[in-house]
């Protein structure tokens, strides 16, 4: 969907774009092929010509931190099937004093990686982590994860962001993560319905590693269930945005 968006030009909004869809240009190699396109003046296009064709190779080149803060932060949904298979899933936990005390890190196929307080929880290890990827999934992490992660950590985002939470409103999804999940039918073990922060303070007071393992369960069913809300969120918005084209057509 990346390639027929042009959001991420300079004062091109939703309006701007389909005024340009609407002209039979759905996608940047038919912007670049037109020569003239109503509303955008013969030193726009050239500029925005430029833009496009830097944006056609940042994808050659697998760079998604070309992307990053170009496009609005509800429309970096857009990036994902370009990016599929080089995408994580992430999902924090904290103590009953809002400090981080775990972080999972899920790449999409079978293996969540943990970064634990007191353990492995240290910045240098999870950019390392990060790095690997080329974009990064939350569900309300703008409001909640990064910037807990820039606070406490100073951790800062070198490849695009993709929040769930938006897009699931944009469906009529509505609620936290377990609501959306028994919205989609997404089942859990019982077992993993608990409380991490109590799971975290009964492991801190015990030293019981049964504690632990509940909230590293816990933790992963979060960020592997991510995935699949980022699915369907992906099929939906796309479908949506090809009905738009063909019908501004």
């Amino acid at each position: 969907m990346i390639t027929h968006t042009f959001l991420f030009l300079e004062k091109i909004n939703k309006k701007k774009e389909q005024a340009i869809w609407a002209q039979n240009i759905p996608d940047w190699r038919t912007f670049l092929n037109t020569k003239t396109i109503k509303g955008i003046s013969p030193e726009k296009k050239h500029y925005y010509d430029r833009q496009i064709k830097q944006a056609q190779q940042a994808l050659r080149e697998d760079n998604s931190s070309y992307f990053l803060n170009k496009l609005p932060t509800t429309e970096t949904w857009r990036l994902y099937d370009y990016f599929k298979d080089n995408v994580c899933y992430l999902d924090i936990e904290i103590n009953s004093l809002g400090k981080v005390i775990l972080v999972g890190i899920h790449d999409g196929n079978n293996n969540t990686n943990f970064f634990i307080h007191g353990a492995n929880l240290a910045t240098s290890l999870i950019e390392k982590e990060l790095q690997k990827y080329k974009i990064i999934i939350t569900f309300n992490g703008a409001a909640f994860d990064l910037p807990k992660l820039k606070k406490q950590l100073n951790i800062n985002l070198t490849i695009p962001h993709i929040d769930l939470k938006p897009l699931c409103l944009k469906l009529n999804l509505k609620g936290g993560l377990k609501e959306i999940e028994h919205l989609l039918n997404l089942k859990r073990p019982t077992h993993l319905y608990g409380n991490p922060v109590e799971l975290w303070k009964a492991f801190h007071a015990s030293r019981d590693r049964e504690y632990l393992q509940l909230l590293l369960d816990y933790n992963r069913e979060d960020c592997e269930n991510l995935q699949r809300i980022m699915d369907y969120c992906y099929t939906h918005l796309a479908a949506a945005l090809t009905k738009n084209l063909n019908n501004s057509k």
